[in-house]
């Protein structure tokens, strides 16, 4: 599986994609890595809706889009959603309440992504993980 994700790792604008895989992959690797569909997913976790409604899905999320990389960081703190509430601390990325959206890697604050990421593994480790 890891042959895939280095694969889809490498293509793209792939300056991009290649380092923000790497930098995951440095700050958490722990985690197992493994293609979702079209995206890398770095870690996995069972969630259950009060509906019954339920599945599996990734802490960490990267993929690549035709005109920006977006990765997605699933878990909040107390403060709400990780990517979200560092929002201004990213760079200069659009950023959602789980995914941030960039096309120049530059416009990322790497260090800043990393911390988020080794947080959000952190806290889905304690089972606190976002949708």
């Amino acid at each position: 599986r890891r042959r895939g994700v280095h694969r889809v790792a490498s293509r793209g604008p792939p300056r991009n994609l290649r380092a923000v895989h790497e930098r995951v992959l440095a700050e958490v690797p722990e985690l197992d890595v493994r293609m979702w569909n079209k995206f890398i997913g770095y870690g996995t976790y069972h969630y259950r809706y009060a509906s019954g409604r339920e599945g599996d899905w990734f802490p960490i999320g990267l993929t690549n889009n035709k005109r920006y990389v977006s990765l997605y960081i699933c878990a909040a703190d107390d403060d709400g959603y990780l990517a979200e509430s560092n929002a201004e601390r990213l760079g200069k990325v659009n950023v959602g309440k789980s995914c941030v959206r960039f096309t120049k890697l530059d416009d990322l604050d790497l260090d800043v992504a990393g911390e988020l990421c080794r947080r959000a593994a952190d806290l889905v480790a304690a089972g606190r993980f976002a949708m």
